[in-house]
This record gives C-alpha cells, structure tokens and sequence, in this order.
C-alpha cells in the first residue's frame, strides 16, 4: 500500500515546489541569462569589427578572396543567384562594372542559395551560367550562407549593426566605402543602374 506521505511528496514534486526543483530552475534561468548576455557581447564584437575589409570570402574559381584587396576601393557587394526573378540584373552589374571600374568601382557576386533555394549549382555550374548567359568577368565569390547559425562572418557582423541592411532576398545591394564601412544598402527591387544607385556610386568615387 502507497503511504499518504509518499503521495505528498509526489504531489510536491510534480507541482514544483520541492527545493530540487526550485534549483533547477533557478540553474537554467541563470543558464539562459549567460547565453542572452553572451550572445549580445558577441553581436557587440561583430558590429565594433573595424570594417568589411576585415573579412574574407573564397572566390568562385577557388582560392581566397580578402576583401582587404580592395581597400581604397568603392564595392558594391551583391548576393546573387542564376534561378530568380531578379536574375537578369547580372547584365546590369556587368554593365555597371564596365563603366565604373576605371573610376575605382568593384563589383562583387555573392552567389547564396539562402532565398528560395534558387543557386542550387556548385561554383563551377555557376560561374559557368554567368559566362555563357552575360559574360560577366566582375569578381565572384564561392557559394556562401548568408543568414542563420552558418551565415558567412560578413553577413554575421552585417546583421549585428541592424535587420535593415540584411539580406532579404537575392539580390540585395551593400555598397561599401573605400575605407570598408557599409554606407548604403538597397533592395532586390533596385536595379543596378536605378538613378539612386548610379547617385550613391558616384557620391562615393567622387568623394
């Protein structure tokens, strides 16, 4: 026969109030207070990073892709992808790239599969598709994550200075000082000669 006092001790068990409990949650609570308290140390780090120049990509034909390189440099780095509505703005960078580089404008693709798992190819596929469909010859990175646990470190200090300059879709636009701090972002909906692109490029060569 079960006594009344095991019965009691169950009930207080179940309902909370024994002090082992009490401790555990008082462990756990503490738990998730240092890895909120961690996290936001972490976020601070990445948004005090002294620019984009401190991080490095791999470049689509393999090898690395320091965008230290182009420090004293103006870059408009773009997310890209080969299977998305936004796909035709490659012949507009193209174009851009073509008509800025000389003035000290870089154009850079970002391929992601991020958004709609529209970059499904390997870098060889992809790089492929931007040759033979626009005849692109701006620089291009690997294939990379741009959000979640995996985002690539640019995109992690990115999204620590505020969700208005993360990418949202594919073909969202950084535009990059030549010192490496992000002045401006835009919109998979801006197109790459929209008139205040053009005007936030030159803003930025002629500066």
């Amino acid at each position: 026969m079960v006594s009344l006092q095991t019965v009691q001790s169950a009930a207080t068990l179940s309902s909370g109030r024994h002090p082992g409990a009490r401790a555990s949650r008082f462990f756990w609570g503490v738990l998730m207070l240092m890895e909120a308290v961690l996290l936001l140390n972490i976020n601070a780090a990445l948004a005090s990073t002294a620019g984009a120049h401190d991080f490095t990509f791999e470049r689509i034909e393999g090898g690395a892709l320091p965008l230290a390189d182009y420090r004293g440099k103006t870059l408009l780095l773009v997310n890209t992808a080969s299977q998305c509505g936004f796909t035709g703005q490659y012949a507009a960078l193209q174009e851009l790239w073509e008509t800025y580089r000389d003035r000290g404008l870089v154009v850079l693709g970002v391929p992601s599969d991020d958004f709609g798992g529209q970059e499904p190819g390997t870098a060889a596929e992809i790089k492929q598709f931007c040759t033979v469909n626009f005849d692109i010859d701006f620089p291009m990175t690997d294939k990379v994550r741009i959000k979640g646990e995996g985002a690539h470190p640019y995109y992690q200090w990115v999204a620590a200075q505020g969700r208005l300059k993360t990418p949202r879709w594919n073909f969202f636009k950084h535009l990059i000082d030549v010192d490496g701090n992000l002045v401006d972002w835009f919109g998979s909906t801006t197109r790459p000669d929209a008139p205040k692109l053009i005007a936030a490029i030159e803003k930025q060569l002629d500066g």
